[in-house]
């Protein structure tokens, strides 16, 4: 339970004390009027002692009362009806409220921390009023009246003889049997008469001899004579008079007798015999008795006549707060008006003499007696008193079997019976605080009751004995609480008395509160909530409550259970503001606990409730909570929730229809995921045009190609800017969303639509219909940012000729789904745009539960929806930026930075370019060349300049060189149509090459430019406002199969130069699959033949192995290699060595064929007029058609393949003088062996295709770098290494030159044998066959080489090592020669036989060395080729 402010040792004994009645004579009555008070209101603040009191027990020890206190009250004949007790307690408990601004208490239990009213003062109220409203019953005395109070005034007539009169009427009113009520303690009550004298108006001479005379006749213990109003009612003067009885009339202004109305309700009593004091629209029911004046009446509970018969006053309609009624009629009376401090005194004087001298003797006198009458009959045999009982109560016991007996009125006691006078003193001895002699009586009184089976009584003398058993002093015996739960449950079960037994559980609950036993006394609450009374279930609830949260482990669970339960029964009871509280007190412990059921439930009744009180923000908020938390609640639930929450905000927003739109719960945004879109919509594919793919709220972010996309721009950007990208270049960024840098104001184009995606998930199973849904905005013109006009014109939020705004006029979100809308706005104007959020109209689908877009509502998408009710409100968007982690300050603390994709900046308009793909293929063959058309259409109102393509894969696409001549086929010829420039050429000259040469310069590709950006030939450089330009492109399939992503980014810029966006981009992305078509693998080598037509400088010889690989999935019939051209700046193709007379060279599917050509070196002084750009190209045709290589697209997509070689850096010149020569040496060896020979194989393939043939062309390319290493038309694929153990070395600080490897060193020097083939010799006329043998050695390299050469028997060659037979050579066998650049020399040699067979010459050792070098780079020549000769014998 809840903190009292007061114990229960105080409670108990203020609840039951001395009654007294007072009967009052109208002039009595008119005297206290006049301070608007009855005579018993009059005495009320003065009714309690502060000192002790003493008196004597029937045992003649002193016994001291402390705090006594009595109770005074008017003589009401009726008693009070249960109704009017239900609707007083029901005014009771809404008139309490908390105070505002009450700290509460915050009690900490585990991971909860709860603010919980420590005080619960309507209950304290509730429990008092009920206390002191209880009717008078016959089983027990505690509120029988002990004594009357007869009052006349001093200015009255006959004040003696009124008395008389009082006298009689209170002896007519105790004995007559007409009177049922009030009940009386004794047949002599005890008579006090009080003579009343007004001193501002009165005689006071008069009132002393009345006094005088009264003191004859009822002596001086039995009267007195009080003076009051001591001064006329004066106004100035009131401040100074303090009030002691507003806080009795205000607190209890119901049940103190007062009269007024309120609603049905009459509560009336004898206060306004002065009717012109205090009128109650004449309501009052004035009870005339046998024509004595009007001075009491019904009981002030009782019910009006025109009041409900049904007497229901638990229902919502009836309970009507008084409070504020009550405050009505007190607010301008003050009371005690004409009573100065001195009458104060008088009356509290007045007390105590009535207390100790009338009231106190009477009560001493009374219990001795009836204490003699206890112990005259405990003389008696207890035995056979019961004996005699049973035989001799024939009169007070009717007749009746055992289970009546038992019943509620089963035995009702005379008066008289000896029974009752122990229950009296019992009481007596309660009221006076005797609590040991009261509870001897009571455990007497008890026993007696249990045997006659008056169950009743007995209840009654339980429920005190356990009382005064806990109140004893000195505690000497422990409380029983059986005894009370015995009587609460006779008075419930047996007696069916519910009043009475919940009195028990109120007294018997603070019982146990006190001793710590909050289980206990939780359970007692709990046991007494019932149906019958949802007022008095909602208060044990709500006590049962804070029971649960004082424990010593205090459970939380229960106390929220219990307040809920607690709360619902208020709101049953019409206790609206009490339930709400109950329910708030429960939410702290069940929110955020995932008890989402128990929470939605919670928040439903908190709005409802909130809003029967007009608490509209708070309804609201609660409703809120119920429908953004993640709600597991049924469709149809939801549904209700979500229409009951509309029909509150639609009530609220009708009372400011003016003020800003709220905002709105439903549907989820999800901030961070709204993406701006800066542009138009791409244009869809018009039959052979396909528009550039661009950037478009379809695509999804992909980090890998926004970073290529990046790298792409800065490329053209450093190009455009002579190799610098400028300081301020920042990426151009289309679509912000939560992947991309929005750390600075985007910039839009006037003109230009701004599209903002907003994603919406609706969590509700019912779908939710948005209408009229669009951005919210606000913008700042930029003319209008000068310092006059700022505050004037600085936002503008709704005017459509600065930003027109597009509102979608229904969006409907399914149940649980996620959509998103998209929302545009176009700017008319320059300025700063400020995107702040969305505002619709909030709905839901009349009649349907569940939309599940199959069946649901098939023609709601259609037409417009049938809404059942909606709200206008917004959302905001609100995205929070980054988080900061750079500096140390912000890696400790967390903070955000700025994301300011919302907030663009509208920039003067920008030239705008589309680009449209014409006749672009998806398919290629593997080096396919096909040609397309590229549209370039200026759509804005500037000119455009400086256009350029840039994407990684170069060698896919060419707009043709600058020597190319723009053809003038439109896009629609023929299919068969060749893309390259051809030539019919006479039949032959077949064999041989047709010799032509380019500049690579020409195709935009020289050392150190950068062959990705390539520049787009628009005629004139500019592009219109409107104009659009067609320009061939050719396509080359990729040499890899597979699916191919090509990036084209195509950069421009205006023609006049503005400040905020220096260029704009637009993307392409191509998607080209290719299927495999030839392999193409070429390896050249030294021609031995050193002879020369041309002269000197050495012939090659070039192999080339072609290889179908395709395996008709494209439907492929046969290639054709109609054409193999070379380019190089000093080898040439010279003829084809094929021996094959067959002109043309068909590979069907998965066919071979190896081609041999010879490469001879371009003419010397040929090479010397070229430029180091200048190419030479040969062509040998396999057909009659010659496809000139030099020129566009064959040399381009050459040129765009070699663009990686090109790339290279070239080696610079190191400083050091050693080294550097050591270098050089090793350039030049390296050189020998090199060659910078470049294949090009040009190609038909015949398609047949929906029965209708195809020709393709295309290219492959094979760089050849290396002599005798294989070169490959398509990139090898790399194995990967294996793994290997880490090695942990310490480096050593050596140089490691740089050594030529032995294949490199081994081309320095050529060497050839020339011999006969076969040799006859007669062995049987000379032994010994001499062989004349010339060794030919030629110095390849540019540089003086030293050469050695041995001469040996034995050879080393693997392939050699088969050929048996041994020779010698006869002569010098080791010679030192020098030989100049490229100077060949011959020696003539000797070769000794002895046998005939088959010898390889081919033992020559030569070792060579630069001759400026030392002998560290000598090695070892060795001819690859045996040189063998046959020794016939004749």
């Amino acid at each position: 339970m809840a903190q009292c402010v007061q114990s229960v040792q105080e409670l108990i004994p203020d609840s039951f004390v001395p009654c007294v009645a007072a009967l009052c004579s109208d002039e009595a009555e008119r005297l206290t009027r006049r301070n608007h008070l009855s005579f018993a209101e009059l005495l009320k603040p003065f009714s309690r002692f502060t000192s002790e009191v003493h008196m004597r027990d029937p045992n003649n020890q002193l016994h001291i009362i402390k705090n006594l206190k009595i109770t005074v009250s008017n003589i009401i004949t009726q008693p009070p009806q249960p109704g009017a007790i239900r609707k007083l307690l029901s005014d009771v408990v809404s008139a309490s409220q908390p105070a505002e601004g009450l700290v509460a208490n915050v009690i900490t239990v585990g991971d909860y921390d709860l603010n919980i009213s420590a005080t619960t003062p309507w209950f304290e109220s509730y429990r008092e009023t009920f206390l002191q409203s209880m009717p008078a019953s016959d089983h027990e005395f505690l509120n029988h009246y002990l004594a009357c109070m007869l009052v006349a005034s001093s200015s009255e007539a006959e004040p003696v003889e009124q008395f008389s009169k009082l006298s009689q009427e209170q002896h007519r009113i105790q004995h007559n049997s007409d009177y049922s009520y009030p009940k009386w303690f004794i047949p002599n009550t005890l008579k006090y008469y009080v003579l009343l004298h007004d001193v501002s108006a009165g005689d006071e001479q008069r009132a002393d001899s009345i006094y005088e005379e009264m003191k004859q006749k009822y002596g001086t213990q039995g009267c007195y004579l009080l003076k009051i109003n001591s001064r006329t009612s004066n106004r100035a003067s009131d401040e100074q008079i303090p009030d002691p009885w507003s806080q009795y009339l205000q607190k209890n202004s119901i049940q103190n007798q007062e009269s007024y109305e309120d609603g049905p309700f009459t509560i009336t009593s004898n206060k306004n015999s002065d009717s012109n004091l205090l009128s109650l629209d004449g309501l009052d029911n004035e009870v005339k008795v046998d024509g004595l004046p009007n001075n009491f009446r019904a009981h002030s509970l009782q019910l009006d006549q025109s009041s409900d018969p049904s007497n229901s006053f638990d229902g919502p309609d009836h309970t009507k707060p008084s409070s504020h009624e009550t405050k009505k009629i007190n607010t301008g009376i003050i009371h005690g008006a004409c009573l100065t401090l001195t009458d104060h005194d008088r009356i509290r004087q007045f007390i105590q003499e009535f207390t100790f001298r009338g009231l106190l003797p009477h009560i001493e006198k009374t219990i001795r007696q009836l204490n003699d009458q206890l112990i005259s009959r405990k003389g008696l045999s207890r035995s056979l008193f019961s004996a005699t009982k049973k035989w001799f109560s024939g009169s007070k016991v009717p007749e009746k079997s055992i289970n009546e007996l038992k019943n509620t009125s089963g035995l009702q006691y005379p008066p008289e019976a000896p029974e009752l006078q122990i229950r009296k003193m019992a009481d007596l001895c309660f009221l006076v605080q005797h609590y040991d002699l009261a509870y001897s009586c009571y455990h007497t009184a008890k026993k007696d009751f249990l045997n006659d089976q008056a169950m009743l009584y007995a209840a009654g003398a339980l429920e005190m004995a356990a009382v005064s058993a806990f109140l004893q002093p000195g505690a000497p015996r422990p409380y029983p609480a059986h005894y009370m739960d015995t009587a609460i449950q006779t008075y419930r079960d047996i007696c069916k008395n519910m009043v009475l037994a919940e009195r028990c559980v109120l007294l018997s609950a603070e019982i146990l509160k006190s001793q710590s036993k909050y289980s206990e006394a939780a359970a007692l609450l709990i046991r007494l909530t019932s149906e019958d009374s949802d007022l008095r279930s909602a208060l044990l609830l709500e006590q049962a409550a804070h029971c649960f949260i004082n424990m010593k482990n205090p459970m939380v669970r229960k106390y929220a259970f219990h307040m809920i339960l607690a709360g619902h029964r208020f709101s049953k009871a019409g206790q609206k503001k009490h339930a709400l509280r109950c329910y708030c007190q429960a939410m702290q412990v069940y929110k955020g606990k995932g008890w989402s059921l128990a929470e939605d439930h919670i928040n439903f009744t908190i709005g409802r409730q909130s809003y029967t009180l007009r608490q509209l923000d708070n309804a609201v908020s609660a409703f809120r909570h119920i429908l953004i938390n993640e709600s597991k609640q049924s469709a149809a639930q939801q549904g209700a929730f979500l229409r009951e929450y509309l029909y509150v905000y639609k009530n609220v927003s009708h009372l400011s229809p003016d003020g800003p739109l709220p905002q709105l719960p439903l549907p989820y945004i999800n901030s961070s995921a709204t993406r701006v879109f800066f542009g138009h919509d791409r244009r869809p594919a018009d039959g052979e045009k396909q528009a550039a793919t661009h950037i478009s709220l379809d695509q999804e972010y992909d980090s890998e190609s926004s970073q290529q996309w990046r790298e792409l721009e800065e490329q053209v950007v450093a190009v455009v800017n002579k190799g610098i990208i400028p300081s301020n270049f920042h990426p151009t960024q289309y679509c912000l969303s939560s992947y991309s840098d929005n750390s600075r104001f985007p910039l839009a184009v006037v003109e230009e639509p701004i599209t903002v995606e907003v994603a919406f998930r609706n969590p509700l199973k019912v779908p939710l219909l948005l209408t009229d849904l669009s951005l919210l905005w606000k913008f700042q013109p930029k003319h209008f940012i000068g310092k006059d006009n700022e505050e004037s014109k600085e936002l503008v939020t709704g005017e459509p000729e600065m930003i027109g705004t597009e509102v979608i006029s229904e969006f409907l979100i399914n149940s649980e789904e996620s959509k998103v809308a998209r929302l545009k706005l176009f700017p008319h104007h320059v300025g700063e745009l400020h995107i702040l959020g969305v505002v619709y109209n909030l709905g839901t689908i009349q009649g349907s539960v569940t939309v599940d877009g199959i069946g649901g509502l098939p023609g709601c998408h259609t037409g417009k929806h049938s809404l059942n009710m909606s709200v206008r409100g917004r959302q905001d968007l609100e995205i929070q930026g980054p988080r900061l982690n750079n500096t140390k300050e912000e890696k400790t603390s967390i903070k955000y930075g700025p994301d300011r994709r919302l907030d663009p900046i509208i920039t003067e308009e920008m030239p705008l370019l589309e680009v449209f793909f014409i006749h672009f293929p998806t398919g290629l063959l593997c080096g396919e060349i096909q040609k397309a058309y590229v549209e370039f259409v200026n759509v804005s109102k500037c000119p455009l300049t400086g256009l350029k393509v840039v994407s990684k894969r170069p060698e896919f696409f060419t707009f043709g060189g600058n020597t190319a001549v723009l053809t003038p086929l439109s896009p629609s010829a023929s299919e068969n149509c060749s893309a390259y420039k051809t030539v019919v050429t006479d039949s032959t000259s077949v064999c041989t090459a047709l010799i032509s040469a380019a500049s690579s310069v020409d195709f935009g590709i020289g050392i150190g430019s950068q062959p990705e950006v390539i520049p787009v030939p628009l005629p004139d450089a500019v592009l219109l406002p409107g104009a659009s330009v067609q320009l061939p492109m050719w396509l080359r399939g990729p040499d890899e199969e597979g699916v191919h992503e090509i990036n084209f980014l195509f950069y421009y810029e205006s023609v006049k130069k503005k400040p905020k966006i220096q260029h704009r981009i637009l993307r392409h992305t191509a998607i080209i699959c290719t299927s495999r078509s030839l392999n193409v693998r070429a390896t050249v080598y030294r021609s031995n033949s050193l002879e020369d037509e041309e002269g000197r400088g050495g012939n090659m010889l070039v192999f080339v192995d072609v290889e179908n690989i395709n395996t008709s999935e494209a439907g492929v019939k046969e290639f054709h290699i109609v054409q193999v051209s070379s380019s190089s700046k000093h080898w040439m193709l010279q003829k084809s060595v094929n021996l094959s007379e067959n002109k043309d060279a068909k590979l069907a599917s998965r066919e071979k064929g190896k081609f041999c050509f010879k490469a001879v070196r371009c003419k010397e002084k040929e090479a010397a007029t070229q430029s180091s750009e200048k190419y030479t190209f040969a062509d040998i045709l396999f057909g009659n058609e010659q496809i000139i290589s030099s020129a566009s697209p064959c040399a381009d997509f050459f040129y765009r393949s070699l663009s990686s070689e090109l790339k290279k850096p070239q080696t610079q010149p190191s400083a050091h003088t050693e080294k550097q020569s050591l270098e050089d040496a090793v350039r030049l060896i390296r050189k020998c062996s090199e060659v910078d020979l470049n294949i090009v194989i040009l190609w038909k393939a015949y398609v047949v295709e929906d029965s209708k043939q195809l020709i393709l062309e295309g290219q492959h390319h094979v760089i050849l770098n290396t002599i005798g290493k294989e070169a490959f038309s398509y990139p090898q694929k790399q194995e990967p290494p294996e793994m290997e153990l880490l090695k942990f070395v310490r480096p050593e600080n050596t140089t490691v030159s740089s050594r030529p490897s032995v294949e490199q060193l081994s081309s320095l020097i050529k060497m050839s044998l020339h011999y006969p083939e076969s040799f006859n010799h007669p062995f049987h006329q000379k032994s010994l066959c001499l062989v004349p043998v010339t060794l030919l050695l030629s110095n390849c390299s540019k540089a003086d080489v030293d050469v050695i050469v041995d001469l040996r028997h034995k050879t080393t060659s693997p392939e050699a090592l088969e050929i048996h037979g041994s020779f010698t050579w006869l002569g010098q066998t080791q010679y030192k020669l020098q030989l100049k650049s490229q100077e060949i020399h011959s020696l003539q040699l000797k070769a000794c036989f002895v046998h005939t067979g088959v010898y390889n010459l081919g033992t020559p050792r030569v070792f060579a060395k630069l001759s400026d070098q030392v002998t560290v780079f000598e090695t070892s020549q060795q001819n690859s080729m045996p040189a063998l000769i046959i020794i016939n014998n004749v």
